[in-house]
């Protein structure tokens, strides 16, 4: 069967095939002769335009429109205007020409330009670097020395079985959660377990070790939000967030670490919550690192941390072990760890996929699974269930109402907001305070093997520059690393620069700044529903973000790199030779270059505080216990409930706060 594509004109293809051969073109090296059939590879040979118009045809329709548009004025001789080059179309310009445009637009004073170029820039380069088959590998893999796949997946059975409606269907039960990441999934268990009738909704699929095939691209359209291409309103922070039973749980990094002590004083202090710093808090931090299997036993080094730690070290810093929730890894010595971020092939991985929700199924919790609720329903202020919709494989949809006097809503900070809004459920701080973690990527060119793609995905943390100012500052871990999206995360400047840097990918070791932002954004609606995502970095914010560039810098010169590249679109960069006078001025120059959205490379993998707890109504949406105000028996369980950003991971930072809200609902039972 054909996948659906986006349906726009002759022209408007022919605009997109130009764009995808000007960013990644035949060409010859005269510096790099050997690899010919990398150099000789261009975009439209793996058919990357028409992988663009599929993921299209899945966005919604603002994004859809906007691509229209985008490919619109490429083909339109006011595309010429755009970076003076007169009234010529892109058909109209020859190569040499097209590259200086595109140069053009990504430092254009125009953020709508910058975000075009962005767009295209990402969809192209993931696409023609990340995408695979099912029998060979991407022809660009070879001489990048990617392997691609270990193995192939493991056939084995399912062992939740999900509940699947035939057709319009009315039910009831005692709560519905709606979600199945770290807040949700652990409350299904929980209440399950206590004796509640639970309806678990998620709204992606239910993908196990038989369907992870370690295929970037494949697997990251297929657990990711939006496929992966998620974005702020004007393009400038990549949105990271997991969309699959288990949601980000199935497809994170594994770090787990508890909230720092001195967050969580902040967070009682500041939003009347006195319980985050007592014995019973504390107890819930337990209980849910417990469940999941949280150690340091499993976290063995792979290159990149050794870097991290080594380089740390040297200069006076004192790394930290980060714990992981696994269990079994070692036996090959985390080989395959690095894939686990396309959802776990061995099954070691104990999100709560494998862990609450399994239990939760086994205490007779119903599972649905693509189905998105739409609506809560609220009568007389107390809830009274959830309006969702189930999209089988064939493509049906029915419309499945669950009544239910409890509802724990868990979808995560992006859409837990925008469902209550739709739901009318009003408060003027629902949908504001929306905190990223906001983090780039500081990468370190070595001589020597880095493969970032095998082992440990991360298991090193340097947070000496933490706590710059107050209590905010940066932490540096490892990603792991495969090309799709390095070659989304890799400055292009031009199509020569960008296809011999990936050429390096095996030498390069890759450490993220990751920054606890202080001032964040806030998400809207439309009036047919559609949610949009609002984040500009704050100059306090970008000060810490930029101090923690130079750490990561500094870092990985001490630890032997030659070169460092730096995550800024015009292509700065760094040798392993240069003398301290010359950093010294490189550094102070650094906030000069220009940080404007889409002017670096910004992404989040950590979304948290659109609906945040406290003690003061008028400023929080939900109570202490993390009931919605104002309405009796709907609660929230997830990230959005954080007063503030976390400052680490927060994965077990959710859990126990779900742990402690779900308790709540329990002694009410």
């Amino acid at each position: 069967m054909n996948t659906p594509k986006l349906k726009i004109s002759p022209k408007q293809y022919e605009a997109l095939r130009l764009v995808c051969n000007t960013l990644i073109p035949a060409m010859e090296s005269e510096e790099n002769p050997q690899n010919t059939g990398f150099w000789r590879l261009k975009a439209t040979d793996l058919e990357v335009p028409d992988r663009i118009l599929e993921l299209a045809a899945r966005l919604p329709l603002p994004e859809q429109n906007e691509l229209k548009q985008l490919l619109a004025l490429l083909a339109s001789p006011l595309f010429g205007l755009t970076c003076r080059s007169g009234l010529h179309s892109i058909q109209q310009m020859p190569f040499n020409k097209r590259e200086k445009a595109l140069q053009s637009w990504s430092n254009s004073r125009f953020v709508v330009l910058r975000k075009a170029f962005n767009v295209l820039r990402k969809l192209t380069t993931f696409f023609h670097y990340g995408i695979s088959y099912n029998i060979g590998n991407n022809p660009s893999w070879e001489a990048i020395g990617y392997p691609g796949p270990l193995q192939q997946p493991v056939q084995a059975p399912k062992p939740i079985q999900p509940f699947t409606a035939h057709g319009d269907t009315e039910i009831a039960c005692d709560v519905v959660v709606v979600g199945s990441g770290a807040g949700g999934g652990l409350a299904a268990g929980m209440l399950a377990e206590a004796g509640f009738e639970v309806i678990l909704l998620e709204k992606g699929e239910y993908l196990s070790e038989s369907d992870f095939n370690q295929r970037e691209a494949d697997m990251i359209q297929r657990t990711y939000e939006q496929q992966g291409a998620l974005t702020t309103a004007n393009g400038s922070v990549g949105i990271l967030a997991g969309s699959c039973l288990g949601g980000g749980t199935t497809i994170n990094w594994t770090g787990s670490l508890r909230t720092p002590d001195y967050i969580l004083q902040e967070w009682a202090a500041e939003h009347q919550l006195p319980h985050l710093t007592g014995l019973q808090y504390a107890k819930s931090f337990d209980v849910v690192m417990e469940s999941i299997g949280v150690t340091q036993s499993e976290s063995n080094h792979n290159v990149q941390n050794r870097f991290l730690w080594r380089g740390s070290e040297l200069l006076g810093d004192t790394p930290k072990i980060i714990p992981r929730n696994v269990e079994g890894c070692s036996a090959d010595e985390c080989k395959s760890c690095g894939y686990c971020g396309f959802g776990c092939h061995s099954g070691n991985k104990k999100g709560t996929l494998k862990t609450w929700i399994q239990r939760a199924y086994q205490a007779g919790a119903r599972i649905m699974v693509q189905t998105a609720a739409q609506k809560v329903l609220v009568k007389r202020g107390s809830v009274a269930g959830v309006e969702a919709l189930q999209i089988h494989p064939s493509g049906r949809k029915c419309r499945v109402l669950v009544k239910a006097p409890c509802v724990v809503v868990a979808a995560g900070t992006l859409h837990t907001p925008a469902l209550l809004l739709k739901s009318g459920i009003q408060h003027p701080a629902m949908g504001q305070n929306l905190f990223f973690h906001p983090t780039v990527l500081v990468s370190g060119l070595y001589n020597q093997p880095v493969n970032p793609w095998w082992g440990t995905m991360m298991s090193a943390l340097n947070d000496a520059a933490a706590r710059l100012t107050d209590n905010y500052g940066v932490r540096l871990e490892t990603p792991p690393v495969h090309p799709g999206l390095w070659a989304t995360a890799t400055p292009w400047q031009n199509a020569l620069q960008h296809k011999a840097h990936m050429l390096r990918m095996a030498q390069t070791a890759n450490f993220i700044v990751l920054t606890r932002d202080k001032f964040g954004g806030y998400i809207t609606l439309n009036r047919k529903g559609n949610v949009a995502y609002h984040y500009n970095l704050h100059h306090y914010d970008l000060k810490h973000l930029l101090a923690g560039i130079e750490k990561a810098a500094r870092i990985h010169l001490a630890a032997g790199a030659e070169e460092i590249v730096f995550p800024h679109h015009q292509l700065r960069h760094v040798t392993g030779n240069t003398n301290e006078s010359a950093l010294f001025k490189f550094f102070t120059q650094m906030p000069e270059w220009g940080w404007k959205p889409g002017q670096f490379s910004l992404f989040t993998a950590h979304q948290m505080g659109t609906c945040r707890m406290g003690g003061n109504p008028k400023t929080h949406p939900l109570t202490p216990e993390g009931q919605v105000t104002g309405v009796k028996g709907l609660y929230v369980a997830d990230a959005s409930a954080f007063p503030a950003s976390s400052g680490v991971n927060p994965m077990i930072s959710i859990m126990a706060m779900s742990h402690y809200t779900v308790q709540q609902i329990i002694s009410k039972k």
